[in-house]
C-alpha cells in the first residue's frame, strides 16, 4: 500500500454520509473524488485554474459533487463555518504543472490552526509532506514543529516516514480524541 492508499484508508474509517470534508490542496481532484465517493460534503481549494478544471472534469466524469473553491486553504474559515470529521492535504505542487507554484509554509501552518479548530472530536487530518521540490523542506520543519506543538493530550499522532530514503514524501496521520 503506498502512502496515499494509506491516507485515504485512514481517513475512510471515520468518514459516514454527509459529513463535512476538506481536500486542502485540490491538485488534480483525486482527493476531492476520493471523500465525495464517501458520501462527504466535500469543500476542496486550490489557487490554480488548472486544479479546479482537473478537479470539475474528474467529479463530473464519476458523476460526483463538492464545492471547488479558488482560494489558498489559509482561507478556509471564510468558505467553511461547519465543523468537518476529516481533511487531508498534500503539500506541494500541481502535478504536470508549474513547479514555481507551491504551497507555503506559513499558508500551510494557518490552514492546518484552523481546519484543527473546525475538526470534530474523532475527526482525522492527513498530511502528505513531499520534500523533493524548491520550498519543501522549509515546509516539512514548519508542519513538524507545528505537530510537535499540538496537545499530546487531545492528539493522535502518527508519522509514516521512509527511513532508508529522507526525501521521499512521508504521511502525518492526526486524529482529535479531545477539545
Amino acid at each position: 500500500m503506498n502512502l496515499i492508499e494509506l491516507s485515504h484508508k485512514f481517513l475512510q474509517h471515520v468518514i459516514m454520509d454527509g459529513d463535512f470534508c476538506i481536500d486542502a490542496t485540490m491538485g488534480n481532484g483525486n482527493d476531492t473524488l476520493f471523500l465525495a465517493s464517501l458520501g462527504a460534503r466535500v469543500f476542496a481549494f486550490d489557487v490554480q485554474d488548472r486544479a479546479i478544471q482537473n478537479t470539475k472534469r474528474l467529479l463530473e466524469e464519476n458523476n460526483f459533487n463538492a464545492t471547488l473553491v479558488k482560494d489558498g486553504h489559509e482561507n478556509v474559515d471564510k468558505h467553511v463555518k461547519t465543523p468537518i470529521k476529516a481533511a487531508i492535504f498534500n503539500l506541494g505542487y500541481l502535478p504536470k504543472s508549474d513547479k514555481s507554484i507551491i504551497t507555503k509554509p506559513d499558508t500551510t501552518i494557518i490552514a492546518l490552526h484552523k481546519i484543527t479548530n473546525l475538526l470534530q472530536v474523532g475527526g482525522r487530518i492527513a498530511i502528505m509532506v513531499y520534500i523533493g521540490h524548491e520550498g519543501g523542506k522549509a515546509e516539512e520543519s514548519a508542519v513538524l514543529e507545528w505537530v510537535d506543538c499540538l496537545a499530546k493530550d487531545k492528539w493522535q499522532i502518527e508519522i509514516h516516514k521512509m527511513h532508508d530514503k529522507p526525501t521521499s514524501p512521508f504521511l502525518i496521520c492526526l486524529e482529535k480524541f479531545r477539545h
